[in-house]
């Protein structure tokens, strides 16, 4: 088991609401490419229990981050919630995940559709140099069900405040109405028209590539909106452009 684990060291855990929370780590992991995850454990009654998490910190950054849910009696989550500072964690040593921006083909627009904690690998890819070298303009949806749940504020208006002429967010918040967030699911927005409406950027199989990753429902709608619009997912030996990670 020694080969397939190494252990890591609890920096510290923000709690952003009594469900979300993001845990640092400080583990020497093998070098990884933005929007990939790893598999964090404990052991949990004599079983190693493992989930994986993506990374939300850049590659270069340290420690590394992961932004998870708590969910009520499950083996691992209740257990990451409860570790504080000094605190030991195993982690796999080696990334896993193709939500990168390698198998993206060029092109002038990039939007990124997430839900929940899967703004994570999102994070990471925008905090790198190559986004920013490769499209011209970068949408960043995040869909939450309360406007508490659109964590990383910070982070995402610093992102906006470097690349103004190039960053647009759109936060979605489904249960509140709110003064700037877009009421509603993701996939019915693009099919409405609220969505590009409010970024005056086009989704289309001409100037698009599509990441989405999250919630396998908004994953799925979202997929037969834009099918419909000519788009279509991408493979290694086909070329497309929808780029897809489900959450669970």
């Amino acid at each position: 088991m020694s080969s397939k684990w190494l252990q890591g060291t609890v920096v510290d855990q923000r709690v952003w609401t009594d469900r979300l929370c993001s845990l640092r780590v400080d583990a020497a992991v093998e070098p990884f490419r933005a929007g990939q995850f790893c598999r964090l454990a404990l052991d949990v009654g004599g079983e190693r229990v493992a989930r994986p998490y993506s990374f939300v910190n850049a590659p270069y950054e340290r420690p590394l981050e992961f932004y998870y849910i708590r969910l009520d009696g499950g083996p691992l989550t209740s257990r990451l919630a409860a570790l504080g500072p000094g605190d030991l964690i195993f982690l796999s040593p080696r990334a896993s995940g193709f939500l990168t921006l390698s198998d993206v083909p060029a092109a002038e627009y990039l939007w990124m559709l997430a839900t929940g904690t899967a703004i994570g690998p999102f994070l990471s890819i925008l905090k790198t140099d190559e986004p920013w070298q490769r499209f011209s303009r970068i949408v960043l949806v995040h869909a939450v069900r309360e406007a508490t749940e659109l964590s990383y504020a910070e982070t995402v208006n610093s992102l906006v405040a470097k690349h103004p002429k190039q960053l647009s967010f759109v936060p979605f918040v489904s249960r509140e109405d709110t003064v700037f967030a877009i009421r509603g699911r993701i996939p019915d927005a693009i099919r409405d028209g609220r969505l590009e409406a409010r970024t005056a950027v086009a989704i289309d199989s001409a100037r698009s590539q599509v990441m989405l990753c999250g919630n396998p429902a908004m994953v799925e709608d979202t997929l037969l909106v834009l099918e419909a619009r000519g788009l279509k997912r991408h493979k290694r030996k086909e070329p497309g452009h929808m780029h897809v990670e489900s959450y669970w």
